[in-house]
Formats: C-alpha cells, sequence, structure tokens
C-alpha cells in the first residue's frame, strides 16, 4: 500500500508552494463568481452611417416589392366600371352621373367634360386627372380648335394637407405606388411631420415630376416648427442632424465655415463641392445665420 506523508513531513518551501497553489484555486472561483465581462460593443447602431445604410437597404426592399405589384396605367374615362369607380375615389352619386351621361351615348373628351358632368372635386381631379388617355384623334382636335380647354387650377383650400395624407391616397397620384407613398409617410413621421413642400425632393426615389404631380393635389398646411441651427457655431455632428445630410457634407461645411473663420451668407455654402439645390432648400430651412 502507498505511504501518504503527513504535510509535517515536508519542508518550509514545500509547505508554501502548496498553500501558494490553495490561493490561487480560491482566487480564480472569487474571479469566476464575482466577476462579470462587460460586452463589447463592435458597431453603433446608432451611428448616421449605419441609419442612412439601413434607409437604403429598407428602401430597396419597398422597391422590389412595389415592382411585385400591379401598377397604374392611364385609362380612358369613358369606360369606368364601378369597382374602377370606387378605386379612384369617386363617390357613387358622381359615377352615376357619368354613368347616365354616357347612356345618353356622349362622349367625355377633356378633363373639363368629366368635371362637369361628375361634379367631381378639384382635389380629386387633380389626382385622378393626370391618368386620364383619350384617343389620338380626341387630343388633335382638341389641340386644333380654336377654344381651347382651361388647364385644372386647383386652390389650396382644396388641396390635401401633406401631414395628414394617406398611403391610399397618395397612391392615386400618377408615378406613385405603395413603396414610394410608404416611404413619403415614413419620411414624414421621421421629421416629425413635413414643414415646406419641397422637403419632398428628399424621400428617395422622387424625381421632381412625380413631386409636382404630388404638389397638385396636396401641399403642407400644418407645417412643423423647426428650431433653426447657427451655421457659426454649429459643430459637424449637429448640421449632420438635418435629416438627407450626410455626415461627409456636414464634415464638408463645417470645415467651409472653420477655413473662413464666419459665414456672412447663407448663400456661400452652393460654393461647396457636392451642395445640390435639394440639398442648399434643406439646409436653408435647418441652418441661419447670426
Amino acid at each position: 500500500m502507498p505511504n501518504f506523508k503527513s504535510h509535517f513531513e515536508f519542508d518550509n518551501q514545500q509547505r508554501s508552494g502548496i498553500l501558494l497553489l490553495c490561493f490561487l484555486i480560491v482566487g480564480l472561483f472569487c474571479v469566476l463568481y464575482f466577476y462579470t465581462p462587460q460586452p463589447v460593443l463592435l458597431l453603433d447602431t446608432s451611428s448616421p452611417q449605419v441609419l442612412k445604410q439601413q434607409a437604403y437597404v429598407d428602401s430597396l426592399r419597398l422597391e422590389a416589392l412595389e415592382k411585385k405589384k400591379p401598377k397604374r396605367y392611364p385609362f380612358n374615362p369613358n369606360f369606368i366600371s364601378d369597382y374602377k369607380a370606387y378605386t379612384l375615389g369617386l363617390t357613387p352619386m358622381e359615377f352615376d352621373r357619368l354613368s347616365r351621361y354616357r347612356s345618353k351615348n356622349k362622349w367625355i373628351n377633356s378633363l373639363k367634360d368629366f368635371k362637369v358632368v361628375t361634379k367631381a372635386s378639384d382635389s380629386l381631379m387633380a389626382i385622378i386627372g393626370p391618368l386620364f388617355k383619350f384617343p389620338d384623334w380626341v387630343v388633335k382636335s382638341a389641340a386644333s380648335s380654336p377654344q381651347k380647354v382651361s388647364s385644372l387650377a386647383l386652390s389650396y383650400k382644396d388641396k390635401i394637407d401633406l401631414n395628414i395624407a394617406t398611403k391610399t391616397q397618395l397612391q392615386v397620384v400618377r408615378g406613385i405606388g405603395p413603396a414610394l407613398s410608404a416611404r413619403i409617410i415614413s419620411y414624414k413621421d421621421k421629421l416629425g411631420g413635413f414643414t415646406v413642400d419641397k422637403q419632398l425632393l428628399s424621400v428617395w426615389g422622387l424625381s421632381e415630376r412625380v413631386v409636382a404631380n404630388v404638389l397638385a393635389g396636396f401641399t403642407v398646411k400644418t407645417p412643423k416648427q423647426i428650431d433653426q441651427i447657427s451655421v457659426n457655431t454649429a459643430s459637424a455632428s449637429d448640421i449632420a442632424t438635418i435629416s438627407g445630410i450626410s455626415y461627409d457634407l456636414a464634415k464638408q461645411i463645417w470645415e467651409f465655415r472653420v477655413l473662413r473663420q464666419k459665414i456672412v451668407l447663407l448663400s456661400e455654402l452652393q460654393k461647396i463641392e457636392g451642395m445640390t439645390a435639394s440639398k442648399y432648400a434643406l439646409i436653408e430651412l435647418y441652418l441661419h445665420i447670426e
């Protein structure tokens, strides 16, 4: 049988080694018990660069969904079914007037004819009017006629407030589908509400022509108030908080001001490389000269 030594038989050096080992074991257990490792944040998801990339990915996803859905095509207003009238926003009474008119073998040859017959509102006409398509011979006849068809002039009172417009209302506009309407609503919510009409130009994917179509029937009636920032005291980070302005452009603006010590006229910022008209329009809303 093996003979185990009593601890009294070890010399001082051996006993010290055993005691040190015991302390190390106890210390290791204490560290493992009391120490809680802090998670290392590898990516700041709230940084402007990450948010910009996320918005871009979301826009691509919405664009892909829009392509899968049926598009709105121009149509002849003389051949509208009751379901088509419903989707366009016509009331049953307005559709009945059109049906009675057509039952007499009479034809709609212009926007003015449609409005007179149906008595549709100016706001609705501004939305569905661009979708009307008449035969070529009707268009040529109207062009050669000495009497010009008056253009549709929508008053401010009849326009829909952009800050309360729904996706369904926006999708009636020519060039606006589910994706773009969702993007407009999302951008409005991000801003907390539109302040001026030209902020639509900052919505990704909206061309100037489509924006013009939207503004024919919509406008900002309840503008959000903006707390402007002094361009001569703002940091690059402050300027980057402006929606639609990248951090790189914000840094260029800050460096532009530092090099000149002070900006006297806000229009001086138009000299910065990469400063487009739409971006300058945004800057005018958020920055000011003291």
